[in-house]
């Protein structure tokens, strides 16, 4: 019956996903997270789904972290209502303190994103949120921000995945995506 009732959840999620063809740029189906944002019901479906997620892990989580911008739509409400410590990560030169960085290859170029280095303790076991999993490259930089702080990846958790550019296979760590593309 719960299986049932998460099936409908997600259903009613994806269908308010909107897509947006040639965004940004020729060649790109652009999913649009903030479409979800708009429908009370669907935002509230879609918090169910990462909260159910969320507390069904075990070993249970100590610290909820989150990608900037739009994982900072779900991780500080999920790590409020689990009654977590939430943690940010950001795009390089946004944290004040002593830091851990990253840095990844994108399409064209790269990017840096960083961690208070005091935030996560040794051996916590950390979730990692964050909307969309498509090439990779943010998500496996994150996982290798918590490894730095000497925390364990308990899981990714992503709201969108899209299957067709492989994200997963280069991240070393338990990955669930809520809705798949």
């Amino acid at each position: 019956m719960e299986e049932q009732r998460l099936t409908k959840l997600k259903e009613l999620v994806k269908t308010n996903i909107a897509s947006y063809p040639n965004f940004p740029k020729p060649g790109i189906l652009f999913r649009d997270i903030f479409s979800v944002l708009k429908n009370p019901e669907a935002f509230h479906a879609l918090q169910e789904l990462l909260s159910s997620r969320l507390s069904n892990l075990n070993p249970k989580p100590d610290v909820i972290t989150a990608l900037e911008s739009r994982g900072f739509l779900f991780g500080p409400g999920l790590a409020l209502q689990l009654k977590l410590p939430f943690v940010p990560i950001r795009k390089r030169g946004k944290l004040p303190g002593k830091l851990h960085s990253v840095t990844y290859s994108l399409e064209y170029g790269n990017d840096t994103i960083e961690i208070q280095e005091s935030s996560i303790g040794k051996g916590q076991n950390v979730v990692i949120i964050d909307d969309l999993l498509a090439t990779g490259g943010t998500l496996g930089a994150a996982c290798s921000l918590i490894e730095k702080c000497g925390a364990n990846v308990l899981e990714c958790i992503v709201v969108i995945e899209l299957l067709d550019l492989k994200g997963r296979d280069g991240i070393h760590h338990p990955i669930h995506s809520l809705i798949q593309f």
